[in-house]
């Protein structure tokens, strides 16, 4: 059986979180809604975006549970289950299996400790004996300690769920050296926003991330027109799209990109101002300055239709 079971675009989903810290589920149905309406095939919940190592396990259940409810039938979830403490790992492994969602994945373990290759296939392979769903390990720039080649080499041999990477490097010639593995049946997904198309070019077979949720449909057309030996309309699309990352990374001085990300859904109508700390919301009194600078990059989707 094919070990490549996600193709296509996955927003990385952002959690709304009320003033109490209760999970806004309302408003996160009706964003995955409107999202899969254009095309896009799941959600990756409680990872970066959704701001899951910031949040308390409980929150973490209550949005994997809203988001495998409102997928039901209608897409894929992918829950991030990775945790500083391996403890709070397997606990949030074994909740996502019982919930039904679709595929796990986790970080690797710690940024604080060097981890050596062993340690992190062997915390890898204690997520895959707490669980039947598919296991994506999540390869970003953080990690500390390990070969990402090496542990993926060995978990495929050594586990019978571990299907792939979702990888945020950057590093397409190790993306493509991760595609090799197991005669090409490994489930790589790219990760930068900025260079899916590279990520797609060198062979990765479904896109996750952070500005999915603000730009779904040129995403969705972006993969379609790559599919279809349309590069030139993909690169135009990937253009347009980066043009709008730009003012983001612009305004990173004023908060993180996914606060950023949060207000342009406040602008459409989602309620979600609400950051778990440290991260802060978006200032208000700089919206309409945001907002122009959106416009004037060719953002053209704050009107929904």
């Amino acid at each position: 059986m094919s070990k490549i079971k996600f193709s296509g675009i996955y927003s990385a989903l952002p959690t709304p979180l009320a003033e109490d810290g209760t999970v806004n589920a309302e408003v996160a149905i009706r964003l995955m809604r409107d999202q899969l309406a254009q095309g896009v095939k799941g959600f990756y919940v409680a990872g970066g975006t959704g701001e899951g190592v910031l949040l308390h396990k409980e929150q973490r259940m209550a949005i994997a549970e809203t988001a495998v409810e409102a997928c039901r039938g209608r897409g894929q979830v992918i829950v991030h289950t990775g945790a500083i403490n391996v403890e709070d790992a397997l606990e949030l492994t074994r909740h996502a299996t019982a919930i039904g969602a679709d595929a796990i994945s986790s970080i690797l373990p710690s940024i604080y400790f060097s981890c050596s290759t062993g340690e992190i296939v062997s915390y890898y392979k204690e997520l895959s004996a707490a669980t039947h769903l598919p296991l994506l390990i999540y390869a970003n720039l953080n990690g500390a300690g390990g070969n990402i080649l090496e542990i993926m080499t060995r978990l495929l041999a050594e586990t019978g769920n571990a299907i792939g990477v979702k990888d945020t490097r950057a590093n397409y010639y190790e993306m493509w050296l991760l595609k090799q593995l197991n005669g090409g049946d490994i489930n790589i997904i790219n990760g930068p926003d900025e260079s899916l198309l590279c990520g797609l070019s060198i062979g990765a077979d479904a896109g996750i991330g952070t500005t999915y949720n603000i730009m779904p449909r040129w995403f969705v057309e972006l993969f379609n027109r790559f599919r279809a030996g349309d590069m030139k309309g993909a690169l135009e699309l990937q253009s347009s799209i980066n043009r709008v990352i730009k003012v983001l990374c612009d305004w990173s001085s004023e908060c993180s990109i996914i606060s950023s990300v949060k207000e342009v859904l406040r602008l459409q109508g989602y309620d979600m101002p609400v950051m778990a700390r440290p991260l802060r919301r978006f200032p208000p009194e700089k919206s309409a300055a945001f907002k122009a600078a959106l416009e004037k990059a060719g953002y053209p989707f704050f009107a929904k239709d």
